[in-house]
Protein backbone atom coordinates (compact mmCIF):
# COMPACT_ATOMS: atom_id res chain seq x y z
CA UNK A 1 0.00 0.00 0.00
CA UNK A 2 1.29 3.60 -0.85
CA UNK A 3 1.81 6.13 1.61
CA UNK A 4 -1.60 8.41 1.84
CA UNK A 5 -1.34 11.57 3.70
CA UNK A 6 -4.17 11.57 6.95
CA UNK A 7 -5.43 14.44 6.23
CA UNK A 8 -8.77 13.64 7.86
CA UNK A 9 -6.57 12.86 10.79
CA UNK A 10 -5.61 16.16 10.45
CA UNK A 11 -9.25 17.91 9.92
CA UNK A 12 -10.68 16.28 13.00
CA UNK A 13 -7.77 17.23 15.30
CA UNK A 14 -8.11 20.85 14.46
CA UNK A 15 -11.81 20.97 14.81
CA UNK A 16 -12.16 18.82 17.83
CA UNK A 17 -9.18 18.75 19.74
CA UNK A 18 -6.46 20.69 19.88
CA UNK A 19 -9.33 24.19 18.83
CA UNK A 20 -8.00 25.73 16.04
CA UNK A 21 -10.56 27.88 15.91
CA UNK A 22 -8.83 29.95 18.53
CA UNK A 23 -6.08 30.41 16.44
CA UNK A 24 -8.49 31.40 13.40
CA UNK A 25 -10.53 33.77 15.59
CA UNK A 26 -6.57 36.06 15.78
CA UNK A 27 -6.20 39.09 13.90
CA UNK A 28 -3.03 37.50 12.72
CA UNK A 29 -4.08 34.31 11.44
CA UNK A 30 -7.81 35.18 10.66
CA UNK A 31 -6.90 34.33 6.38
CA UNK A 32 -6.57 30.30 7.79
CA UNK A 33 -10.09 29.90 7.61
CA UNK A 34 -11.74 26.27 7.14
CA UNK A 35 -11.80 26.50 4.01
CA UNK A 36 -8.15 27.60 3.19
CA UNK A 37 -7.01 25.28 6.08
CA UNK A 38 -8.66 22.36 4.01
CA UNK A 39 -8.14 23.86 0.96
CA UNK A 40 -3.59 23.50 2.24
CA UNK A 41 -3.85 20.26 4.15
CA UNK A 42 -5.67 18.36 0.40
CA UNK A 43 -2.77 19.67 -1.52
CA UNK A 44 0.07 19.16 0.04
CA UNK A 45 -1.23 15.79 0.63
CA UNK A 46 -1.09 15.17 -2.68
CA UNK A 47 1.72 16.83 -2.91
CA UNK A 48 2.85 14.08 -0.67
CA UNK A 49 1.12 11.00 -1.97
CA UNK A 50 2.34 11.47 -6.05
CA UNK A 51 5.80 13.36 -5.52
CA UNK A 52 7.30 12.62 -2.32
CA UNK A 53 6.31 9.42 -1.17
CA UNK A 54 7.67 7.67 -4.54
CA UNK A 55 10.62 9.32 -3.78
CA UNK A 56 11.15 7.58 -0.39
CA UNK A 57 13.06 4.22 -1.74
CA UNK A 58 14.60 5.82 -4.41
CA UNK A 59 16.70 8.13 -1.73
CA UNK A 60 17.83 4.85 0.57
CA UNK A 61 18.89 2.83 -2.21
CA UNK A 62 20.52 5.60 -4.07
CA UNK A 63 22.19 7.56 -1.48
CA UNK A 64 23.69 11.29 -1.93
CA UNK A 65 27.35 11.08 -2.92
CA UNK A 66 30.41 13.45 -3.40
CA UNK A 67 31.91 13.82 -6.92
CA UNK A 68 34.88 15.54 -7.36
CA UNK A 69 33.65 18.45 -4.84
CA UNK A 70 30.13 18.50 -5.86
CA UNK A 71 27.22 16.76 -4.12
CA UNK A 72 25.04 14.99 -6.41
CA UNK A 73 21.56 14.22 -4.86
CA UNK A 74 19.18 11.08 -5.38
CA UNK A 75 17.35 10.40 -8.29
CA UNK A 76 14.01 12.21 -8.21
CA UNK A 77 15.20 14.21 -5.47
CA UNK A 78 15.11 18.27 -7.89
CA UNK A 79 12.41 17.36 -9.28
CA UNK A 80 10.80 16.78 -5.79
CA UNK A 81 12.49 19.95 -4.45
CA UNK A 82 10.90 22.23 -7.47
CA UNK A 83 7.88 20.83 -6.61
CA UNK A 84 8.27 21.73 -3.08
CA UNK A 85 9.79 25.00 -3.77
CA UNK A 86 6.87 25.93 -6.68
CA UNK A 87 4.04 24.77 -4.42
CA UNK A 88 5.51 27.32 -1.87
CA UNK A 89 5.33 24.68 0.66
CA UNK A 90 9.21 25.99 2.16
CA UNK A 91 7.17 29.50 3.27
CA UNK A 92 4.21 28.41 4.12
CA UNK A 93 4.81 30.04 7.59
CA UNK A 94 7.24 33.13 6.20
CA UNK A 95 6.34 37.08 6.06
CA UNK A 96 4.06 37.86 3.55
CA UNK A 97 6.37 40.69 2.66
CA UNK A 98 8.84 38.27 1.11
CA UNK A 99 6.63 35.99 -0.52
CA UNK A 100 5.88 33.84 2.52
CA UNK A 101 2.06 32.67 2.99
CA UNK A 102 2.33 33.81 6.70
CA UNK A 103 -0.02 30.72 8.03
CA UNK A 104 0.13 29.54 11.33
CA UNK A 105 2.65 27.11 13.08
CA UNK A 106 -0.70 25.00 13.60
CA UNK A 107 -0.65 24.17 9.74
CA UNK A 108 2.95 24.08 8.99
CA UNK A 109 3.20 21.38 11.47
CA UNK A 110 0.70 19.63 10.02
CA UNK A 111 1.91 20.05 6.34
CA UNK A 112 5.74 19.33 7.28
CA UNK A 113 4.98 15.43 9.10
CA UNK A 114 3.09 14.63 5.90
CA UNK A 115 5.65 15.42 4.05
CA UNK A 116 8.03 13.71 6.77
CA UNK A 117 5.92 10.59 6.18
CA UNK A 118 6.25 10.48 2.65
CA UNK A 119 9.85 10.77 2.09
CA UNK A 120 12.37 12.44 5.42
CA UNK A 121 15.22 12.79 3.50
CA UNK A 122 14.11 14.89 1.27
CA UNK A 123 11.38 17.09 3.64
CA UNK A 124 15.01 17.49 5.80
CA UNK A 125 15.72 20.60 3.14
CA UNK A 126 12.88 22.64 3.54
CA UNK A 127 12.59 22.10 7.70
CA UNK A 128 16.60 23.26 7.47
CA UNK A 129 15.36 26.26 5.39
CA UNK A 130 12.28 27.17 7.27
CA UNK A 131 14.30 27.41 10.67
CA UNK A 132 16.81 29.77 9.07
CA UNK A 133 14.25 31.94 7.16
CA UNK A 134 12.80 32.17 11.21
CA UNK A 135 15.99 33.35 12.30
CA UNK A 136 16.19 35.84 9.83
CA UNK A 137 12.74 37.64 10.38
CA UNK A 138 14.16 38.00 13.67
CA UNK A 139 17.53 38.66 13.93
CA UNK A 140 19.25 39.92 10.46
CA UNK A 141 19.62 43.58 9.24
CA UNK A 142 17.00 44.85 6.66
CA UNK A 143 19.87 44.39 4.07
CA UNK A 144 20.14 40.82 4.45
CA UNK A 145 16.33 39.89 5.01
CA UNK A 146 15.70 41.85 1.54
CA UNK A 147 18.37 39.71 -0.14
CA UNK A 148 17.99 36.17 1.10
CA UNK A 149 14.65 36.11 2.48
CA UNK A 150 12.98 36.03 -0.94
CA UNK A 151 15.12 33.48 -2.15
CA UNK A 152 14.92 30.91 0.94
CA UNK A 153 11.19 31.13 0.72
CA UNK A 154 11.15 30.51 -3.14
CA UNK A 155 13.10 27.23 -2.80
CA UNK A 156 15.34 29.04 -5.47
CA UNK A 157 18.11 28.96 -2.38
CA UNK A 158 18.66 26.59 0.43
CA UNK A 159 19.34 27.20 4.48
CA UNK A 160 21.51 24.99 6.94
CA UNK A 161 22.44 25.44 10.86
CA UNK A 162 25.90 24.67 11.53
CA UNK A 163 26.64 24.22 15.31
CA UNK A 164 27.88 21.03 15.85
CA UNK A 165 31.93 20.32 15.94
CA UNK A 166 34.27 17.60 16.29
CA UNK A 167 35.26 18.51 19.83
CA UNK A 168 31.53 20.33 20.68
CA UNK A 169 28.45 18.38 20.32
CA UNK A 170 25.64 19.10 22.93
CA UNK A 171 27.90 21.70 24.49
CA UNK A 172 27.85 24.24 21.76
CA UNK A 173 29.99 26.65 23.90
CA UNK A 174 33.36 24.90 23.59
CA UNK A 175 33.38 24.98 19.70
CA UNK A 176 36.27 26.94 18.15
CA UNK A 177 35.35 28.17 14.70
CA UNK A 178 36.43 31.77 14.71
CA UNK A 179 35.14 35.08 12.91
CA UNK A 180 37.88 38.12 12.39
CA UNK A 181 36.44 41.46 11.62
CA UNK A 182 37.25 42.47 7.98
CA UNK A 183 36.53 46.03 8.60
CA UNK A 184 34.22 46.20 5.70
CA UNK A 185 30.91 44.84 7.42
CA UNK A 186 31.84 41.53 7.20
CA UNK A 187 33.94 38.79 8.38
CA UNK A 188 36.19 35.64 7.69
CA UNK A 189 34.49 32.44 9.13
CA UNK A 190 37.12 29.66 9.53
CA UNK A 191 36.71 26.20 11.34
CA UNK A 192 35.01 23.19 11.12
CA UNK A 193 31.11 22.12 11.37
CA UNK A 194 29.66 18.32 11.54
CA UNK A 195 26.48 16.86 10.75
CA UNK A 196 25.16 19.25 8.82
CA UNK A 197 22.43 18.11 7.01
CA UNK A 198 21.62 19.43 3.62
CA UNK A 199 25.11 21.01 3.83
CA UNK A 200 25.22 21.02 0.40
CA UNK A 201 23.71 19.67 -3.00
CA UNK A 202 22.47 20.35 -6.93
CA UNK A 203 18.90 20.70 -6.03
CA UNK A 204 19.08 24.84 -5.45
CA UNK A 205 21.09 27.40 -6.76
CA UNK A 206 22.93 28.50 -3.40
CA UNK A 207 23.35 27.32 0.10
CA UNK A 208 22.92 29.49 2.99
CA UNK A 209 24.75 28.27 6.03
CA UNK A 210 24.18 29.66 9.40
CA UNK A 211 27.45 29.25 11.21
CA UNK A 212 28.12 29.48 15.23
CA UNK A 213 31.59 31.37 15.53
CA UNK A 214 33.31 32.99 18.04
CA UNK A 215 34.91 36.53 17.77
CA UNK A 216 38.66 37.68 19.16
CA UNK A 217 38.42 38.26 22.37
CA UNK A 218 35.24 36.65 23.34
CA UNK A 219 34.16 35.24 26.37
CA UNK A 220 34.36 31.01 26.90
CA UNK A 221 31.19 29.66 26.77
CA UNK A 222 28.06 30.21 25.03
CA UNK A 223 28.05 33.83 26.34
CA UNK A 224 30.66 34.47 23.48
CA UNK A 225 28.95 32.97 20.51
CA UNK A 226 27.97 35.01 17.07
CA UNK A 227 26.13 33.77 14.60
CA UNK A 228 27.05 34.48 11.17
CA UNK A 229 25.21 34.40 7.19
CA UNK A 230 27.98 32.51 5.15
CA UNK A 231 26.64 31.38 1.65
CA UNK A 232 28.14 28.85 -0.63
CA UNK A 233 28.42 31.54 -3.58
CA UNK A 234 28.46 35.41 -2.32
CA UNK A 235 25.87 37.56 -4.19
CA UNK A 236 26.71 39.69 -6.64
CA UNK A 237 25.27 42.98 -7.18
CA UNK A 238 21.99 42.24 -8.72
CA UNK A 239 21.38 39.27 -5.93
CA UNK A 240 22.50 36.76 -8.02
CA UNK A 241 24.87 33.40 -6.80
CA UNK A 242 28.34 35.16 -7.71
CA UNK A 243 32.16 34.56 -6.93
CA UNK A 244 32.51 31.12 -4.73
CA UNK A 245 32.58 31.53 -1.07
CA UNK A 246 35.49 29.52 0.97
CA UNK A 247 33.40 26.60 2.62
CA UNK A 248 33.48 23.09 0.83
CA UNK A 249 31.96 19.94 1.32
CA UNK A 250 34.97 17.56 3.40
CA UNK A 251 32.87 14.47 3.21
CA UNK A 252 29.38 12.94 3.35
CA UNK A 253 28.61 10.76 6.36
CA UNK A 254 28.10 6.82 6.46
CA UNK A 255 24.52 6.65 8.06
CA UNK A 256 22.75 3.94 9.02
CA UNK A 257 19.73 6.29 7.54
CA UNK A 258 18.24 9.26 5.58
CA UNK A 259 20.64 7.98 2.88
CA UNK A 260 19.01 10.44 0.32
CA UNK A 261 19.72 13.48 2.96
CA UNK A 262 23.57 14.61 2.59
CA UNK A 263 24.93 15.22 5.89
CA UNK A 264 28.35 17.31 5.32
CA UNK A 265 31.28 17.29 6.87
CA UNK A 266 31.82 21.38 6.24
CA UNK A 267 34.97 23.28 6.24
CA UNK A 268 35.31 27.52 6.58
CA UNK A 269 38.68 28.49 5.63
CA UNK A 270 38.77 32.51 5.55
CA UNK A 271 35.24 32.12 4.05
CA UNK A 272 33.37 35.81 4.00
CA UNK A 273 30.03 35.81 6.41
CA UNK A 274 27.87 38.36 7.60
CA UNK A 275 26.96 38.94 11.42
CA UNK A 276 23.26 37.97 12.27
CA UNK A 277 22.03 39.84 15.26
CA UNK A 278 24.15 41.51 18.00
CA UNK A 279 28.22 40.08 18.41
CA UNK A 280 27.75 37.56 21.25
CA UNK A 281 24.08 37.38 20.49
CA UNK A 282 24.53 34.03 18.43
CA UNK A 283 22.71 31.62 20.78
CA UNK A 284 19.57 33.70 21.21
CA UNK A 285 19.18 33.91 17.41
CA UNK A 286 20.03 30.39 17.03
CA UNK A 287 17.63 29.47 19.65
CA UNK A 288 14.89 31.17 17.79
CA UNK A 289 15.37 28.81 14.79
CA UNK A 290 16.53 25.55 17.03
CA UNK A 291 12.92 25.98 19.19
CA UNK A 292 10.46 25.56 16.20
CA UNK A 293 13.10 22.85 15.08
CA UNK A 294 12.67 20.66 18.13
CA UNK A 295 8.33 20.66 17.49
CA UNK A 296 9.65 20.21 13.54
CA UNK A 297 11.56 17.06 14.66
CA UNK A 298 8.80 15.53 16.53
CA UNK A 299 6.79 15.94 13.54
CA UNK A 300 9.44 13.94 11.76
CA UNK A 301 8.99 11.43 14.01
CA UNK A 302 5.49 10.79 14.06
CA UNK A 303 5.65 11.32 10.43
CA UNK A 304 7.69 8.36 9.93
CA UNK A 305 5.50 6.37 12.63
CA UNK A 306 2.67 7.10 10.28
CA UNK A 307 4.50 5.75 6.98
CA UNK A 308 5.26 2.63 9.09
CA UNK A 309 1.98 2.04 10.60
CA UNK A 310 0.48 1.80 7.18
CA UNK A 311 3.39 -0.23 6.06
CA UNK A 312 2.69 -2.38 8.30
CA UNK A 313 -0.96 -2.36 8.22
CA UNK A 314 -1.07 -2.85 4.48
CA UNK A 315 1.08 -6.07 4.97
CA UNK A 316 -0.87 -7.19 7.81
CA UNK A 317 -4.06 -7.09 5.42
CA UNK A 318 -2.50 -9.19 2.61
CA UNK A 319 -0.41 -11.85 5.05
CA UNK A 320 -1.44 -15.23 5.58
CA UNK A 321 -0.13 -17.57 8.53
CA UNK A 322 -1.34 -19.84 11.00
CA UNK A 323 -5.30 -19.78 12.22
CA UNK A 324 -7.68 -18.22 14.55
CA UNK A 325 -10.57 -17.96 16.27
CA UNK A 326 -12.13 -15.36 15.07
CA UNK A 327 -15.29 -15.59 13.53
CA UNK A 328 -15.84 -13.98 9.94
CA UNK A 329 -12.05 -13.09 10.12
CA UNK A 330 -9.98 -11.66 7.33
CA UNK A 331 -7.87 -14.66 7.09
CA UNK A 332 -5.04 -13.06 7.39
CA UNK A 333 -2.73 -12.14 10.17
CA UNK A 334 -4.53 -9.14 10.88
CA UNK A 335 -6.87 -11.65 12.67
CA UNK A 336 -3.96 -12.51 15.43
CA UNK A 337 -4.76 -10.94 18.76
CA UNK A 338 -0.95 -9.78 19.09
CA UNK A 339 -0.96 -8.50 15.86
CA UNK A 340 -3.86 -6.64 16.60
CA UNK A 341 -2.60 -5.07 19.73
CA UNK A 342 0.93 -3.98 17.65
CA UNK A 343 -1.33 -2.04 15.07
CA UNK A 344 -3.54 -0.76 17.81
CA UNK A 345 -0.81 0.51 20.12
CA UNK A 346 0.59 2.12 16.83
CA UNK A 347 -2.60 4.02 15.65
CA UNK A 348 -3.01 4.96 19.32
CA UNK A 349 0.46 6.49 19.87
CA UNK A 350 0.70 8.08 16.55
CA UNK A 351 -2.64 9.65 17.51
CA UNK A 352 -1.24 10.77 20.82
CA UNK A 353 1.81 12.62 19.63
CA UNK A 354 0.22 13.94 16.88
CA UNK A 355 -2.39 15.76 18.95
CA UNK A 356 0.32 16.85 21.50
CA UNK A 357 2.82 18.21 18.83
CA UNK A 358 -0.28 20.06 17.05
CA UNK A 359 -1.20 21.37 20.51
CA UNK A 360 2.32 22.90 21.18
CA UNK A 361 2.10 24.15 17.55
CA UNK A 362 -1.27 26.06 18.46
CA UNK A 363 0.03 27.75 21.47
CA UNK A 364 3.38 28.95 19.56
CA UNK A 365 0.64 30.40 16.82
CA UNK A 366 -1.59 31.87 20.43
CA UNK A 367 1.61 33.48 21.56
CA UNK A 368 2.38 35.03 18.47
CA UNK A 369 -1.36 36.22 17.73
CA UNK A 370 -1.80 37.61 21.54
CA UNK A 371 1.39 38.44 22.71
CA UNK A 372 0.15 36.30 25.90
CA UNK A 373 2.42 35.26 28.24
CA UNK A 374 0.63 32.22 29.73
CA UNK A 375 0.56 30.80 25.86
CA UNK A 376 4.97 31.59 25.65
CA UNK A 377 5.23 29.67 28.63
CA UNK A 378 2.71 26.63 27.60
CA UNK A 379 4.60 26.49 23.58
CA UNK A 380 7.91 26.57 25.52
CA UNK A 381 6.73 23.86 28.05
CA UNK A 382 5.34 21.79 25.22
CA UNK A 383 8.01 22.27 23.24
CA UNK A 384 10.59 19.56 24.58
CA UNK A 385 7.60 16.95 25.32
CA UNK A 386 6.39 17.31 21.14
CA UNK A 387 9.94 16.53 20.27
CA UNK A 388 10.85 13.63 22.65
CA UNK A 389 7.51 11.66 22.30
CA UNK A 390 7.09 12.19 18.40
CA UNK A 391 10.68 11.01 18.01
CA UNK A 392 10.20 7.89 20.34
CA UNK A 393 6.91 7.14 19.02
CA UNK A 394 8.48 7.37 15.44
CA UNK A 395 11.09 5.01 16.65
CA UNK A 396 9.01 2.20 19.01
CA UNK A 397 5.76 2.32 15.81
CA UNK A 398 9.06 1.74 13.57
CA UNK A 399 10.34 -1.10 15.42
CA UNK A 400 6.88 -2.48 15.60
CA UNK A 401 6.32 -2.20 12.04
CA UNK A 402 8.82 -4.60 11.67
CA UNK A 403 7.63 -6.92 13.56
CA UNK A 404 4.02 -7.21 12.09
CA UNK A 405 6.38 -8.00 8.88
CA UNK A 406 7.85 -11.02 11.08
CA UNK A 407 11.42 -12.31 9.02
CA UNK A 408 10.41 -10.18 5.89
CA UNK A 409 10.96 -6.80 8.53
CA UNK A 410 14.60 -8.16 9.00
CA UNK A 411 14.44 -8.43 4.90
CA UNK A 412 15.50 -4.85 3.01
CA UNK A 413 13.29 -5.45 0.28
CA UNK A 414 10.15 -4.90 2.31
CA UNK A 415 11.55 -1.49 3.08
CA UNK A 416 10.03 -1.82 6.80
CA UNK A 417 13.12 -1.54 7.65
CA UNK A 418 13.78 1.65 6.35
CA UNK A 419 11.37 3.63 8.46
CA UNK A 420 13.24 2.34 11.46
CA UNK A 421 17.37 3.19 10.15
CA UNK A 422 15.28 6.51 9.12
CA UNK A 423 13.97 7.64 12.21
CA UNK A 424 16.32 7.13 14.61
CA UNK A 425 18.37 9.95 14.22
CA UNK A 426 15.53 12.23 15.22
CA UNK A 427 15.74 10.75 18.67
CA UNK A 428 19.32 12.74 18.71
CA UNK A 429 19.82 15.79 16.64
CA UNK A 430 17.99 19.15 17.59
CA UNK A 431 18.87 18.02 21.30
CA UNK A 432 19.33 14.37 22.46
CA UNK A 433 15.89 13.48 23.94
CA UNK A 434 18.04 13.34 27.30
CA UNK A 435 18.62 16.66 26.92
CA UNK A 436 14.82 17.83 26.49
CA UNK A 437 14.10 15.98 29.37
CA UNK A 438 16.82 17.57 31.99
CA UNK A 439 15.48 20.96 30.17
CA UNK A 440 11.93 19.92 30.92
CA UNK A 441 12.60 19.47 34.59
CA UNK A 442 15.00 22.63 35.00
CA UNK A 443 14.45 25.56 32.60
CA UNK A 444 10.73 24.93 31.93
CA UNK A 445 10.15 24.58 36.03
CA UNK A 446 11.73 27.61 36.92
CA UNK A 447 8.37 29.20 36.94
CA UNK A 448 7.80 26.60 40.12
CA UNK A 449 5.45 24.72 37.96
CA UNK A 450 2.93 27.23 37.10
CA UNK A 451 2.85 26.19 33.37
CA UNK A 452 2.16 22.07 34.11
CA UNK A 453 -0.13 23.68 36.54
CA UNK A 454 -2.23 25.14 34.04
CA UNK A 455 -2.46 22.09 32.38
CA UNK A 456 -3.29 19.64 34.68
CA UNK A 457 -6.17 22.38 35.40
CA UNK A 458 -7.31 21.76 31.67
CA UNK A 459 -7.19 17.93 31.71
CA UNK A 460 -9.30 17.77 35.02
CA UNK A 461 -11.83 20.02 33.75
CA UNK A 462 -12.15 18.09 30.69
CA UNK A 463 -12.25 14.74 32.74
CA UNK A 464 -15.24 16.65 34.87
CA UNK A 465 -17.06 17.20 32.00
CA UNK A 466 -16.63 14.04 30.35
CA UNK A 467 -18.00 12.29 33.61
CA UNK A 468 -21.52 12.07 32.18
CA UNK A 469 -20.66 10.88 29.28
CA UNK A 470 -17.86 8.59 29.49
CA UNK A 471 -17.67 8.04 32.72
CA UNK A 472 -15.36 4.62 32.78
CA UNK A 473 -12.50 6.90 30.49
CA UNK A 474 -12.81 10.03 32.70
CA UNK A 475 -11.92 8.35 35.86
CA UNK A 476 -8.48 7.27 35.33
CA UNK A 477 -7.68 10.26 33.34
CA UNK A 478 -8.25 12.51 36.27
CA UNK A 479 -6.54 10.22 38.33
CA UNK A 480 -3.70 10.06 36.25
CA UNK A 481 -3.54 13.72 36.26
CA UNK A 482 -3.31 13.78 39.89
CA UNK A 483 -0.35 11.49 40.62
CA UNK A 484 1.45 13.48 37.81
CA UNK A 485 0.41 16.52 39.93
CA UNK A 486 1.69 15.18 42.72
CA UNK A 487 5.09 14.54 41.28
CA UNK A 488 5.74 17.63 39.29
CA UNK A 489 5.30 19.37 43.05
CA UNK A 490 7.73 17.09 44.75
CA UNK A 491 10.54 17.45 41.20
CA UNK A 492 9.72 21.36 41.99
CA UNK A 493 10.73 21.13 45.33
CA UNK A 494 13.84 19.03 44.24
CA UNK A 495 16.89 21.65 44.63
CA UNK A 496 19.67 19.10 43.36
CA UNK A 497 19.66 19.12 39.66
CA UNK A 498 21.18 15.81 40.05
CA UNK A 499 18.24 14.44 41.53
CA UNK A 500 15.87 16.07 38.72
CA UNK A 501 18.27 15.03 36.42
CA UNK A 502 18.07 11.34 37.36
CA UNK A 503 14.10 10.98 36.89
CA UNK A 504 13.54 13.70 34.08
CA UNK A 505 12.98 11.19 30.62
CA UNK A 506 10.49 8.99 32.48
CA UNK A 507 8.84 12.01 33.89
CA UNK A 508 9.19 13.57 30.65
CA UNK A 509 7.64 10.31 29.32
CA UNK A 510 5.08 10.18 32.32
CA UNK A 511 3.63 13.72 31.38
CA UNK A 512 3.40 12.71 26.96
CA UNK A 513 1.69 9.59 28.18
CA UNK A 514 -1.02 11.72 30.53
CA UNK A 515 -1.27 14.06 27.52
CA UNK A 516 -1.81 11.75 25.59
CA UNK A 517 -4.97 10.07 27.32
CA UNK A 518 -6.06 13.91 27.72
CA UNK A 519 -6.41 14.25 23.91
CA UNK A 520 -7.71 10.66 23.51
CA UNK A 521 -10.20 11.59 25.93
CA UNK A 522 -11.20 14.80 23.82
CA UNK A 523 -11.47 12.93 20.51
CA UNK A 524 -13.72 10.15 22.29
CA UNK A 525 -16.01 12.98 23.19
CA UNK A 526 -16.20 14.43 20.16
CA UNK A 527 -16.66 10.57 18.56
CA UNK A 528 -19.31 9.09 21.14
CA UNK A 529 -19.88 5.47 19.82
CA UNK A 530 -17.20 6.10 16.72
CA UNK A 531 -14.25 4.86 15.70
CA UNK A 532 -12.27 7.24 17.87
CA UNK A 533 -13.93 6.58 21.13
CA UNK A 534 -12.90 2.99 20.53
CA UNK A 535 -9.26 3.89 19.88
CA UNK A 536 -9.23 6.32 22.86
CA UNK A 537 -10.86 3.23 24.82
CA UNK A 538 -7.49 1.32 24.11
CA UNK A 539 -4.87 4.04 25.19
CA UNK A 540 -6.56 5.01 28.34
CA UNK A 541 -7.29 1.24 29.51
CA UNK A 542 -3.91 -0.21 28.08
CA UNK A 543 -0.97 2.62 27.68
CA UNK A 544 -2.07 5.38 30.11
CA UNK A 545 -1.15 3.43 33.33
CA UNK A 546 2.29 3.02 32.38
CA UNK A 547 2.26 6.25 33.94
CA UNK A 548 2.70 4.93 37.33
CA UNK A 549 5.84 3.00 36.94
CA UNK A 550 6.75 6.31 34.79
CA UNK A 551 6.48 8.22 37.81
CA UNK A 552 8.15 5.89 40.12
CA UNK A 553 11.32 5.76 38.47
CA UNK A 554 10.99 9.83 38.31
CA UNK A 555 10.79 9.64 42.08
CA UNK A 556 13.76 7.53 42.42
CA UNK A 557 16.32 9.95 43.04
CA UNK A 558 19.90 9.62 41.76
CA UNK A 559 21.69 7.55 44.50
CA UNK A 560 20.94 4.13 42.34
CA UNK A 561 22.50 5.49 39.30
CA UNK A 562 25.90 5.92 41.47
CA UNK A 563 25.64 2.75 43.35
CA UNK A 564 28.06 1.26 40.99
CA UNK A 565 31.72 2.10 40.52
CA UNK A 566 33.16 2.96 36.84
CA UNK A 567 35.11 -0.37 37.55
CA UNK A 568 32.05 -2.59 39.12
CA UNK A 569 30.14 -1.63 35.50
CA UNK A 570 33.03 -2.78 33.06
CA UNK A 571 33.34 -6.03 35.15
Amino acid sequence: MPYHAPVDDFSFLFDHVVDFAQVQATERFSEATSDVTQAILTEAGKLCDEVLAPLQRPGDLHPARLENGVVRTSPGYAEGWKAIAEGGWVGIAADPEFGGMGLPMTLTSAVNEMMSGACLSLQLAPLMSQGQIEALEHHASDEIKALYLPKLIAGEWTGTMNLTEPQAGSDVGALSTKAEDQGDGTYAITGQKIYISWGDHDVAENVCHLVLARLPGAPAGTRGISLFLVPKFIPDAEGNPGQRNGVSVVSLEHKIGLHGSPTAVMQYDGATGWLVGPEQGGMAAMFTMMNNARLGVGGQGIGVAEGAYQHALAYAQERKQGKTAVDGGTGTILDHADVRRMLMTMKADIFAARAIALSCAMAIDMAHATGAAEWDARAAFLTPIAKAFGTETGMDVAETGVQVHGGMGFIEETGAAQFSRDVRVTAIYEGTNGIQAMDLVARKMMDGGEAAARLLDEIEACAEEARSHLPDLAEPVWQASESLREVTEWLVAQQDMTTRFAGAVPFLRAFARVLGGYLHLKAALADQGGAREALARFYIKRLLPEHVGLLAHAQAGAEGLYSLSPDELAA
